[in-house]
Parts: C-alpha cells; structure tokens; sequence
C-alpha cells in the first residue's frame, strides 16, 4: 500500500472535538490509519457515555464533561462543524501552536490515501481522487446539492451527495465504493475549518445574514462561505441577482482558466446560465456563446417550479456542464429529482385553499423565497428569531399577504414588523406552546384564507423553542392539515 500520505498520520496525537456524526467518524478514520486520538466533549449524558464506551473498546480515548482543557501532546485538533472558533479549546490550540482543521479538512486531506488503499485491495491502477464539485450559500444547498448529484447520476456517473448531508464526508472517502465525482454540501462553518479543499468548481448561491453570532459579523460569514472558490479549476458559479456571490469569485484565488459563470431567472448574457420563454438555457459551455445558447430543461421539469427553486436548478446544472455533462442528463436529472420533505412541500387541499410546508425556512431569506412562490398567502409563522430582523421581509411580502397567523417565542418581533409594514394585513397571535398548538394555527389561517390561496408554513425562524427540529414543526402541520381536511370532509 502507498504510504506517502499514510505515515503522516501513524503516531499524531490527535484531538477530536466533539462526540456526534461527524466527530465520530473522523476519530474512527484516524485511528484506522494509526493517529493515537482522544475525543473531547463537553456532554456526559446516557447517550454521551454509550457513545464514548463505544469508541474506547476501538482504542480510542474520551474525555467528557471537558471541552475545554486541550489535552497535552497534542498534535492536530479536529473540530465537529458547531464549534465556535473562540472556544476555549481552540483559544488553547492556538496558544499551544496547534492547527485547528474540520472533518471536511481531513476527508480532502485523506483521498490520496484512500486511493492508495483501493488500488491495493483490489490490484488495479491506482485512480485519481473523484473531483468535488462544491455548493454552499445561505438557502438552498441541500436541495441543490441533491439536484445535481441527479443530474450526474442521470449522466450515468457514480456519485453521491456528501458533505453538510446524509454519510459523513470521511467515511465515503475511505469507504469501499469508488466514485467518479462527489456533489459536496459545504456549510459556512464547514469551510471555516477547511482551508486545503480546492473544487473543481463551485457554486455560492446566495449571501444573507445567518450564523452571524457564529462568524462574529456579515463580512467574516461571508468570508467563510468565499472559500469554497478557492483553487477552483473549471468555474466558480455565482448568483447574477446577488451581487455579494459575484464579488466573492472577483476576489477568489483560482486556477488559470477558471472562468465565471452566472446564473439568473431572465435571459442569460454570454457565460451565463438562465431562462427564455420558460427554457433552461446554458450559455457558458457551447460553442460561440456569444450567439448560441444550449436548451437544456423546461421549467416544468423542475420539481417544485418557484423561483427560488428554479435557481437551484439552474446552479446545479452550471456544476453539471462545468464537469462536462450532457444537455438530455440535465433535463432527465431534474425530472427525476424529489425534494426533501420540509421543502415547499404540498400537503393538501382542503376546501380550495392549498396547504404548503416549507418548515425548512429557518431564516428571513429562505421565507422571502417561499413567500415569492405563491399569491394571495395566509402566511404561519414565527418562532426563535436567531437575532434576525423582520422589516425588510414583511416590506417585500405584505402585497401578497391575505393573513398571518404567529406562533413561538419571538414571535412578537414580527407582529411589530407587520404593524409597521403591512398594518392592513390581518393577524392572529397565538400564545399556546402546547402540543395542539399547530393545529389551532392552521384552523386560524383556514379561516382566513379564501378560495384560491394557499396557507404557507415559512416560519422565517427556527424551531426549538416549540419542537425538537425543523422536521418536527413539518410533520405537526401537515398532521394538523389531514385533521382538519377530515373535520370537514
């Protein structure tokens, strides 16, 4: 077995920040490869310590009820992507001269390895690493991501979507299977900690305040999401409506050739991807793109059609052809993508009002977006506001408002947004926390509603004041829709 990347791993003592997925898989993973690791976390509950009994009888070592104190001799910290930077541990690392990196730091740094170890086992030639063809931005990454492993798929390439989704990065770069390109979801956080990945192109689909208590400040998130440019070969995919992604990629460090290539909802310019008369065109990768323009979809074929969600597309298919796809693998990936639940979802209709769960809109951006896609709405909303602010979305809302039903702890901060912006708009503040809570909210925005509208979940917030996930909030409405849709059936 080639050893060139594997001896420098044998006998680092290496700290593992964090005992959840990804801290786990990256322990695993370096202790196979020979690190001498100790896993830090600040938890000392049942799940804790059934996890970290699991993890010693693998010879790794697990410090709990500490994660603070850095564990001496260390040579390499590896952070789980929550982490603060100025954690104390890290404030320690730093002092002590030690790299902090994250788990998607190590699986780039791994895939020579990996390759090494394939060939080995199996006798043939070694392989190049698979290319990453990377996303991030505030909203839409997942669903993106998604998209275009579908199209890559429909290309019939091996692929898979990793990263910030599904099976920790690590483990699909060492695992058996051998892959021709990876769709990699890349979180802000994620690329904070990750400063050797170098794509082979990427997209930032969008830039707007989130994490901020995180990051520190908008500039330093945006920073971070910057990165996922950095030594990109093919192209660096930007939002052309979002002139913070393009300024990201003028001040990206990239490979000669690199080219920029936007995307918009209107008619695409040269190196640009779009829509004409409701087409997805390509014209970046044709021939005379100042002339010609590639057709590559319908809207139709774009599964939910709303604008935000054309977007997505159009970004995953610029990913696509930078790798080289074809224009029918666009078409038949996008037919056959499904979105996740949670997303713009259609739960039912009951007495012609449609009813939409887009959960999954944590923050002010991502409501905007789902807002966008309807008209006339009744509008749920509410929760952990996070630190955001709400004028700026109910200003761009409040002609498409029928009603607003308000729900969760901060949801005071939008009642005061929509008395400023949209004093006309009627809304119904709800106090209850309790479990039949959702179901009260939607009986207020069924009698709002009218004929012809459609009552939209797009909290605008996060979830965890009232339920133990984004998917939890999800399931409560559309449980509370097929209550009431049997009330009056």
């Amino acid at each position: 077995m080639g050893s060139r990347q594997v001896t420098a791993w044998h006998g680092k003592n290496i700290t593992v920040a964090g005992l959840g997925v990804s801290g786990i898989s990256a322990a695993r993973a370096l202790a196979g490869l020979g690190a001498v690791v100790t896993v830090v976390d600040g938890g000392d509950s049942e799940g804790h310590r059934a996890r970290a009994a699991e993890l010693e009888a693998a010879g790794i070592s697990v410090r709990l009820a500490d994660a603070q104190t850095l564990p001496e001799g260390t040579d390499l910290v590896v952070t789980s992507p929550g982490w603060k930077p100025d954690s104390p541990l890290f404030a320690a690392a730093a002092a002590a001269g030690v790299d902090v990196v994250g788990d998607v730091e190590i699986a780039w740094l791994l895939r020579e390895v990996a390759e090494d170890q394939r060939a080995a086992r199996s006798g043939e030639t070694r392989r190049e690493p698979a290319p990453w063809l990377a996303i991030t931005g505030t909203n839409g990454k997942t669903t993106t991501t998604q998209m275009l492993a579908s199209i890559l798929k429909a290309a019939g390439l091996r692929t898979a979507a990793v990263g910030n989704i599904g099976t920790p990065i690590i483990d699909v770069v060492l695992g058996e299977e051998q892959y021709d390109v990876l769709a990699v979801e890349l979180s802000s956080y994620q690329l904070h900690w990750a400063p050797s990945v170098r794509p082979h192109s990427a997209a930032v689909l969008n830039l707007a305040p989130d994490h901020l208590d995180w990051h520190g400040s908008m500039e330093a998130y945006a920073a971070d999401k910057g990165r996922i440019y950095e030594g990109n070969t093919v192209a660096c995919v930007y939002n052309a409506s979002d002139k913070a992604t393009e300024d990201l990629v003028v001040e990206a460090d990239v490979e000669e050739g690199c080219r920029a290539i936007g995307f918009t909802l209107g008619a695409p310019g040269p190196s640009m991807f779009g829509v004409v008369d409701g087409i997805l065109v390509d014209r970046a990768f044709v021939e005379n793109r100042r002339k010609n323009a590639q057709e590559l979809a319908e809207v139709a074929d774009v599964n939910p059609p709303a604008p935000h969600n054309i977007a997505n597309a159009l970004a995953a298919a610029a990913l696509a052809r930078a790798f080289g796809v074809e224009p029918r693998a666009v078409r038949d990936g996008l037919r056959d993508f499904r979105p996740d639940a949670h997303r713009v979802s259609h739960v039912d209709e009951v007495g012609g009002v449609t009813y939409v769960d887009d959960s999954k809109a944590t923050n002010t951006h991502a409501a905007e977006a789902s807002l966008a896609a309807f008209e006339p709405v009744v509008w749920i909303a509410g929760g952990l506001a996070k630190g955001a602010t709400f004028d700026e979305l109910v200003q761009k809302a409040a002609k498409r408002l029928r009603g607003v039903v308000l729900i969760g702890a901060d949801r005071a901060l939008i009642a005061e947004a929509l008395a400023r912006h949209a004093p006309e708009v009627p809304v119904v503040d709800l106090a209850r926390t309790d479990t039949g809570a959702m179901l009260a909210a939607v009986r207020e925005a069924a009698g709002l509603a009218e004929p012809g509208d459609t009552v939209l979940l797009a909290p605008a917030c996060a979830s965890m004041d009232m339920f133990a996930n984004y998917s939890k909030r999800g399931d409560a409405f559309a449980d509370a829709v097929r209550e009431l849709a049997a009330e009056r059936a």
